[in-house]
């Protein structure tokens, strides 16, 4: 209740009392059209390396530039968009997003050398770092209780990009080549722009930003299209509880003791997110066209090319890995089902240490593709939970940012440890890599099932304990 009586209600409290309905499905497909443009970009990786080193004559490590420079600009941009969607909201955030990724991927297509080839990529990547800003801007309008499904839901575009970008490589390589391959995957991108102007603000963002009118618009609009009414009374922020003496233990109070630092806390808490892109390329194919090592096979113009249905196999694998992470993410929280699938992909990748025939080196790798897909599905759940609507965008991007160094490194190490014969030494490195990955979810402080989403982190400066 506010002064004199008049009641009072936050955005989660709407939220709720609207429930999940048709203007929430609205956001659902443009922010999972968004999703499938990212999924395409990143996937596409696993087939234009190979054709343009056959082509432009490049040498392994040239080729591996040419995902390495995307994730650099992810790097990049996972940040900066950050920033710009917690200052000037989710919809510019996305906006610059879009026009980037859209006008470099479909430039990347036209390329007339090496050279401009990689500075475009660098620009598409630095266009998908704002993938969390898509991310954020769903889940700020999804009703707490609720909230895992449907964000489990959300990341199955994801999949469907990744399922459209191996059918589309599989026909349109052998037969149109890998410039129409990049032009065919930008449109997604394009079509954000096509309907940017339909997209509302987020009403959490513009409750924090002191311009509740325009919150309360946007929450009017929800009630209309899902057939529901907005509690009566006045909208208020989660600050002006606080500042009323009705503060409630929130993430961010629980996330760290008030001793310490606030602001080195978002880079610290889920460095993975590219990482785990990372390893979804080496969870391919890529091993099973240099699972033996030979002269003549390296030297062999045939040992370059894609097998366009091992990919298109082990990419269904991420479908029973959405059904997997749904079943768990809010029975069993967020931490577990993380760390769980981290050592269930380890025990699959373990045997491919030692030489084993192709048909069961797929099937492991299906299987530790489920895990890692269940793992990836649940992180970018638990990321944006844990941050304050204030920092949301900038924190899930500083994490993005850091994980984009294995990125990076992917490339340039493990699959070259892999082209270069050394299968053990790549398996071992992601073993270990995942092993440490597992245990350090398991010490995160704060479990995010359930909780309602927290606005500001000024409850830091209040002591909290559950």
């Amino acid at each position: 209740m506010g002064e004199g009586g008049t009641p009072t209600f936050t955005v989660d409290e709407a939220l709720l009392a609207m429930g999940f309905g048709k203007f929430q499905i609205l956001v659902l497909a443009y922010a999972g059209m968004g999703w499938v443009s990212e999924a395409m970009e990143m996937m596409l990786l696993s087939f234009i390396g190979p054709a343009v080193q056959s082509l432009w004559g490049l040498s392994s490590h040239a080729e591996s530039l040419i995902t390495s420079v995307v994730f650099v600009g992810m790097l990049v941009g996972a940040y900066s968009w950050g920033v710009v969607s917690d200052k000037q909201g989710r919809r510019k955030g996305f906006l610059i997003t879009a026009v980037v990724t859209a006008g470099a991927g479909f430039l990347s297509a036209l390329a007339p050398n090496y050279i401009s080839l990689i500075i475009l990529r660098c620009l598409v990547g630095l266009g998908l770092g704002g993938g969390p800003v898509l991310c954020s801007w769903f889940l700020e309008f999804i009703p707490a209780p609720s909230r895992g499904t449907w964000m489990v839901v959300f990341q199955a575009f994801w999949t469907v990009g990744t399922i459209f970008e191996a059918s589309l490589a599989w026909f349109v390589m052998p037969r149109l080549g890998w410039r129409w391959l990049l032009a065919l995957s930008s449109l997604p991108s394009s079509f954000l722009l096509l309907f940017y102007g339909l997209t509302p603000e987020s009403p959490r963002f513009l409750c924090l930003k002191g311009r509740k009118a325009e919150a309360l618009g946007v929450l009017e609009k929800i009630a209309r299209l899902n057939g529901a009414k907005v509690p009566s009374g006045i909208l208020v922020s989660e600050c002006e509880i606080e500042l009323a003496g009705k503060s409630i233990a929130t993430e961010d109070t629980q996330l760290l003791p008030p001793k310490d630092s606030e602001d080195t806390t978002p880079t610290k808490m889920n460095p993975n997110a590219g990482g785990i892109t990372s390893l979804l390329k080496l969870l391919s194919p890529e091993l099973v066209r240099h699972n033996t090592c030979g002269p003549d096979e390296l030297q062999s113009e045939k040992s370059q090319d894609v097998s366009y249905k091992d990919v298109f196999i082990t990419t269904f694998a991420e479908f029973p890995g959405l059904l997997l992470s749904a079943a768990t993410v809010d029975k069993y929280g967020r931490k577990f089902s993380m760390s769980v699938m981290f050592f269930l992909c380890c025990i699959f990748l373990l045997p491919l240490v030692f030489h084993q025939p192709q048909g069961l080196t797929t099937g492991l790798l299906f299987g530790a593709r489920i895990c890692i897909t269940a793992t990836f599905t649940v992180m970018y759940i638990y990321a944006p939970e844990i941050y304050p609507t204030s920092v949301r965008s900038t924190g899930v991007g500083v994490a993005s940012s850091v994980g984009r160094i294995g990125g990076m490194l992917c490339p340039l190490v493990a699959v070259g440890l892999v082209h270069g014969c050394h299968q053990t030494a790549a398996i071992m490195l992601f073993e270990i890599v995942i092993f440490v990955s597992g245990i350090c979810v398991l010490l995160f402080p704060l479990e995010t099932k359930g909780r309602d989403l927290s606005d500001s982190i000024s409850s830091l400066k209040q002591t909290s304990l559950v």
